[in-house]
């Protein structure tokens, strides 16, 4: 397993991590298998979108934020309830096929990972199996 560290700077971010991922990938000389990409915390995630047009992460902020205010009179003491949703929605891990040692990912695909509680460090998981 390698572990890699995602600094944001906001309270909601989508950071693309492909290429940590990809380099992952090539180092470990995967010719053939899978990648998990595993967020161990309850208040972010990760997901696979498009990475041609940044509307569509703005595009998902926004429509999480209105289906999921700050804001919303929820009972859990720290005051994260949204981020917590937010990141169960979005889900703690991604696979991805590996062939020769790249990432198979659509022409607009990319990893990102999902920051609803920040702005922090956070550590990301990633884990080869053939």
């Amino acid at each position: 397993m390698n572990e890699i560290t995602v600094q944001s700077k906001s309270r909601t971010a989508f950071i693309d991590i492909t290429s940590v991922v990809q380099q992952f990938a090539a180092e470990k000389k995967m010719h053939e298998g899978l990648i998990t990409v595993f967020v161990p915390h309850t208040t972010a995630g990760v997901t696979i979108n498009e990475n041609a047009d940044p509307d569509v992460t703005a595009d998902m902020e926004t429509i999480l934020d209105r289906m999921i205010p700050w804001n919303g009179g929820y009972r859990h003491g720290e005051g994260n309830t949204a981020a917590h949703v937010k990141a169960s929605l979005m889900g703690s891990s991604v696979q991805v096929i590996v062939e020769n040692c790249k990432l198979r990912l659509g022409t607009w695909q990319s990893i990102y990972f999902c920051e609803f509680d920040g702005p922090r460090i956070r550590n990301v998981w990633l884990k080869e199996s053939a």
